[in-house]
């Protein structure tokens, strides 16, 4: 694999950082974006970019929040709150990002210009909105947050996404996953999976309290099946 971190131009002025994967071998494959929880392309995200690469995807990880507070953060940092506000508007501007790296991806000589979109936590937003109306051809979403702003994205959308939550998740309260429930419940494209007692973050193996890894391997599961619909 090459891992290389770049500069992307915005479209919007200024330009961001990108972690770039690219898989071994010459044949056009897919690619996907990975759009982070609130700590940004930490080096867990990036193992992540990684984990898909070695699955023979070309991957990207954008830095949403290059105009708030740069860079990954760690846990404990004070900052990561304020990255993020105010929230909607923050993942609205993120929405340029979330083009402008699909539009690089796609002229990449190994992207066969099929290209999903992966978010978590805070990212999880851009799962269905990359789909809906930036012009990727897939979503996922890992403990997404914020979803019940978007619900409303899955209305006549025709692409493939799969959104993924733990029963005890914070971030997910009942009354969210509800609405999730009825809303894709006559969606064929969308696919809807709740496990029960797992939390917020399960993705992430950085916090033991709440990464579960047969969720976590289950989410992957997903994700790859649906990269694989995209490589013809």
């Amino acid at each position: 694999m090459q891992r290389t971190d770049i500069r992307i131009t915005s479209s919007g002025g200024g330009s961001f950082d990108c972690y770039v994967v690219v898989p071994e071998g010459s044949k056009k494959v897919p690619a996907i974006v990975l759009a982070s929880a609130i700590h940004g392309v930490t080096k867990e995200l990036r193992a992540m970019a990684d984990e898909f690469a070695a699955h023979g995807f070309l991957a990207a990880a954008p830095d949403l929040f290059w105009r708030t507070v740069p860079g990954p953060l760690a846990r404990d940092d004070s900052r990561t709150t304020a990255r993020g506000q105010p929230r909607l508007d923050v993942i609205k501007k993120g929405e340029a990002d979330m083009a402008d790296t699909l539009a690089l991806v796609k002229k990449h000589a190994l992207c066969n210009s099929k290209v999903a979109a992966i978010g978590y936590c805070f990212g999880g937003p851009y799962a269905l909105l990359g789909p809906a109306r930036l012009g990727y051809d897939a979503g996922i979403s890992c403990h997404g947050t914020q979803m019940l702003d978007y619900i409303g994205a899955l209305e006549g959308l025709k692409k493939p996404v799969c959104i993924i939550w733990g029963d005890q998740d914070h971030a997910a309260p009942p009354p969210v996953l509800e609405a999730y429930r009825q809303a894709t419940a006559t969606i064929a494209n969308v696919e809807l999976h709740i496990f029960p007692g797992v939390q917020h973050g399960y993705m992430f193996n950085d916090n033991p309290k709440t990464f579960d890894a047969k969720t976590y391997e289950f989410s992957v599961g997903k994700t790859l099946a649906i990269l694989d619909k995209l490589r013809t």
